[in-house]
């Protein structure tokens, strides 16, 4: 029987600097956030397609009293079928090793990338 290596995930905000020990750095967000160049981001993917859907991104508005509620939709929309490749592809790296999420949300507790990490490791 072979034993799965734990996922190594942490989150950080893309306006913090890049550090060493990030290993595989990946933007999860739809948009490209404010004031970073692509250099200075030190991306090693930008996976949009695995950020909430614009319209659940506008409905929750970052509300924390409908975070419950919005981790429950978003939740729903990484169930997809088509992003399940994705999702195994981000659980490789974490495998192989650090995958550093990056996002520009600045509410980490009440944001999309703990939902995210959550499935992650649930996965």
């Amino acid at each position: 029987m072979t034993t799965r290596r734990p996922l190594d995930i942490q989150v950080k905000r893309i306006y913090d600097p890049a550090a060493p020990d990030d290993g595989s750095r990946v933007l999860i967000d739809r948009l490209w956030p404010r004031g970073v160049s692509k250099d200075r981001a030190g991306l090693d993917a930008w996976d949009k397609e695995l950020a909430p859907s614009n319209e659940l991104r506008r409905w929750y508005g970052h509300d924390p009293d409908q975070y419950d509620e919005f981790a429950e939709r978003y939740r729903q929309e990484l169930a997809d079928p088509e992003r399940a490749a994705e999702l195994d592809r981000l659980r490789a790296l974490a495998r192989a090793g650090r995958l550093t999420l990056l996002t520009a949300t600045k509410d980490l507790p009440h944001g999309h990338v703990r939902v995210l990490t959550d499935v992650l490791t649930s996965g």
